[in-house]
C-alpha cells in the first residue's frame, strides 16, 4: 500500500492503521473471549431482561446440546428467521459453535418468500419467530427442512410484560398478536426444549476461519435474492476493521450499543451481533425500532453508539427535541444502507453533541468497505476512505476491465478481507460481480463514483435501477412482476422518486387493461400485499397510457422517473 496508488492514505485518520491482521478465528471465538474478560458485565437486555456474558453463554451452550441432539452437524444449514431478541443472538452463537452455516431470513417474509429461500440455500433446519412459523404453515413441503423449531418471542419479555399480555384489555389483545401466533403442529417448541436442556462439557470451535458462517440473502444491484456466502474470517475481518476504525479497542467492555437495525440485515448482523460482542459492549434490543420505547429505554440504559440507517436518525432527532429528551451519551452514530443527508446530520450532531459518521459497503462485503473518520474531519452525504487492509479502483461503466484514473467518474470496485465468496449455487453471477484484474480478486458494488482531492468517494450514480427505501431495497423487476399479474393491469413501471429521509418512495406507473377503468393504489398494494415485502409496495400510483420504449422494447425507467418528476415539478 502507497500514497501513489492510494491517495486516501495522506489523508487517513492518524489513530487508524492502513492494515490490519485478522487472526485465524472462528466467529464466535471472540465473544468467549469477552465473557472471559467481563463475565458479569450485561452483554444483552432485550425490553429490560438482562443477560449477562456468563449467561449469554450458558444459554448457547445449552442451544447446543438442543441443535446436536437433533442432528445439526459442522457444514449443515440453519434458517433463522426471528426479530431481534436474546433468543435469536443465542441461536446465532449456537449454530456457529457447532460449525454450521446461519442462514438468515426477514421474519416478515411472506410464505412464498421463505419457502423459495430455503429451497435455494437448502436448509436442514430452521428455528424460526411463532408468527414465521405460522405464516409458513405447511411450506416446509419441497424443501429440504426435516426440524422447525418455533419460538415464542414474548418468553423473552420480563414476566410483568408476559403477565399485561394476559389481561382482558384491547391494547394487551393487540400487543399479543403482534408478536405470538400459533405454529404448525409439528414444529417443535424452543422455549419448551430450552428449559429442559442442561449445558454440557464446554464447547470449543469447531469451524476453521474459511468456512462458510453465514449465508445472507441478498438483490445485490439484479434484484433477484441470492444467498451472499460470507466465511468466519470474512465476517471477523469486518468487525477487526470497525474496531480500528471506531477506535473501540480503547474502550473495550464500556460501550452501550443500540440494536434497532434487524439482524437478518447484514449491517445489524455485523454492528450488533458480532462487533459489539467482541468489544464487550452491552446491546439494547429492540424487535422493532419505535421511537417512544428507543426513548423510554435510553432513559433507563443510555446509549453510547448507535448504528442506525438516516431516517431514523431524522425520527429520534425530531421526537428528543418534541419531549426534552437528552441523547447526549451517544458518541457515534454510524450511518449507513442510503446517503445521509446534511440536514439529518447536523441535527443529530446538534441534539447529541455527538458524531455521525456514513459508511458504505454491501452484504458482499460483510458489509462495511468505506468509512468517513471518526473526527470532525468527517463529510455527511459522502463514503468516506476506504477501511483498513481494503483496496479500491475506479473502472469503466461499460468494460469493468478498463481501470480509469482514480479522478475520472465510473464503477467502484473494492477488494479487501471483508469481500464475499461469491452468492450459493450461482457461479454465473459470480463470474459478473468477482473480478480478477491484475492478479487480485476484485468486488464489483454497480455503483459510479467519484472522488475528490482528498481520496474520499462519493456515489453519484447508480447502474443498476434499484430502489432504497429506508435502508431497505426495492427492485423494480419484482414489483412489476406482481402488479403485472392484474387483470386490471395492461402494463407497469415501478421507479423510486426522492423522499426526503426514507431515502427514495416507490411510485407505480401503470397502464390499465381499460383506460376507462383505471385501477386504485389500493387494489395494487392489496394485490401484491401477500407477495412483497411491506417496504416494496408502490405508495404512489400515475396512470398512463403508454410507457417509453428502447428500440428492442424495453421500457424505459428512466425515462419514466424523469416524466414522473418532470409532472411533480409542473404541479407545484
Amino acid at each position: 500500500m502507497n500514497a501513489t496508488t492510494q491517495p486516501w492514505l495522506e489523508h487517513y485518520p492518524s489513530t487508524v492503521p492502513e492494515t490490519v491482521q485478522v487472526p485465524d478465528t472462528d466467529v464466535t471465538e471472540p465473544l468467549w473471549t469477552s465473557a472471559n474478560r467481563f463475565p458479569q458485565r450485561d452483554a444483552l437486555d432485550f425490553m429490560g431482561v438482562s443477560t449477562t456474558y456468563t449467561e449469554l453463554i450458558d444459554q448457547i451452550e445449552r442451544a447446543i446440546t438442543i441443535l446436536t441432539s437433533h442432528g445439526v452437524k459442522k457444514g449443515d444449514r440453519v434458517a433463522l428467521a426471528l426479530p431481534n431478541c436474546t433468543t435469536h443472538v443465542v441461536a446465532f452463537y449456537a449454530v456457529l459453535r457447532i460449525g454450521a452455516i446461519v442462514v438468515e431470513h426477514n421474519p416478515l417474509y411472506t410464505r412464498s418468500e421463505l419457502v423459495h429461500q430455503l429451497k435455494d440455500s437448502g436448509a436442514k433446519y430452521a428455528i424460526f419467530w411463532d408468527k414465521t412459523a405460522a405464516e409458513l404453515g405447511d411450506g416446509v413441503s419441497g424443501t429440504d427442512v426435516e426440524t422447525l423449531f418455533n419460538v415464542d418471542v414474548s418468553r423473552d419479555l420480563p414476566v410483568v410484560k408476559r403477565l399485561l399480555l394476559k389481561l382482558p384489555v384491547a391494547k394487551a389483545r393487540e400487543t399479543k398478536a403482534a408478536l405470538c401466533a400459533i405454529p404448525p403442529s409439528y414444529a417443535k417448541s424452543w422455549v419448551s426444549l430450552m428449559g429442559q436442556a442442561q449445558a454440557g462439557l464446554a464447547s470449543e470451535p469447531v469451524a476453521a476461519a474459511d468456512d462458510i458462517a453465514v449465508i445472507q440473502y441478498t438483490g445485490g444491484t439484479t434484484g433477484t435474492p441470492k444467498g451472499a456466502v460470507l466465511t468466519h474470517r470474512n465476517l471477523v475481518a469486518n468487525t477487526v476493521q470497525g474496531t480500528a476504525w471506531t477506535g473501540a479497542d480503547q474502550n473495550m467492555g464500556t460501550e452501550v450499543v443500540y440494536g434497532v437495525l434487524p439482524f437478518f440485515h447484514a449491517f445489524g448482523l455485523t454492528l450488533c451481533l458480532t462487533y459489539s460482542l467482541r468489544i464487550g459492549a452491552t446491546v439494547v434490543l429492540f424487535p422493532k425500532f419505535d421511537v417512544d420505547q428507543f426513548l423510554a429505554a435510553h432513559k433507563k440504559r443510555p446509549g453510547t453508539f448507535l448504528p442506525a440507517v438516516p431516517p431514523m436518525l431524522s425520527r429520534l432527532t425530531t421526537r428528543a427535541e418534541e419531549k426534552g429528551a437528552d441523547l447526549t451519551s451517544f458518541k457515534i452514530a454510524l450511518s449507513g444502507a442510503m446517503p445521509l443527508p446534511q440536514e439529518t446530520a447536523e441535527a443529530w450532531e446538534r441534539v447529541t453533541g455527538g458524531l455521525v459518521i456514513e459508511g458504505y459497503g454491501m452484504t458482499e462485503s460483510s458489509p462495511v468497505a468505506l468509512g468517513n473518520p471518526v473526527s470532525p474531519d468527517r463529510q455527511p452525504g459522502r463514503l468516506g476512505y476506504p477501511f483498513p487492509s481494503t483496496d479500491a479502483i475506479i473502472v469503466d461503466q461499460d468494460d469493468h476491465t478498463k481501470v480509469l484514473p482514480l479522478t475520472e467518474r465510473g464503477e467502484l470496485l473494492v477488494s479487501g478481507p471483508q469481500v464475499f465468496q461469491g452468492y450459493w449455487n450461482r457461479p454465473e453471477e459470480n463470474e459478473h460481480v468477482l473480478v480478477e484484474i491484475d492478479g487480485k480478486t476484485w468486488l464489483r458494488t454497480g455503483d459510479v463514483v467519484v472522488m475528490d482531492e482528498t481520496g474520499s468517494f462519493k456515489v453519484v450514480d447508480r447502474i443498476k435501477e434499484m430502489i432504497i427505501t429506508g435502508g431497505f431495497k426495492v427492485f423494480p423487476s419484482q414489483v412489476e412482476e406482481h402488479v403485472r399479474e392484474m387483470p386490471e393491469v395492461s402494463d407497469v413501471a415501478i421507479v423510486g422518486v426522492p423522499a426526503g429521509d426514507l431515502g427514495e418512495r416507490v411510485v407505480a406507473a401503470v397502464v390499465p387493461a381499460d383506460l376507462g377503468k383505471p385501477v386504485s393504489l389500493k387494489a395494487i398494494q392489496d394485490w401484491c400485499d401477500d407477495k412483497l415485502a411491506r417496504y416494496a409496495l408502490p405508495r404512489e400510483l400515475v396512470v398512463v397510457e403508454d410507457l417509453p420504449r428502447s428500440q428492442i422494447g424495453k421500457v424505459l425507467r428512466r425515462v419514466v422517473r424523469e416524466q414522473i418528476l418532470e409532472g411533480a415539478a409542473a404541479k407545484a
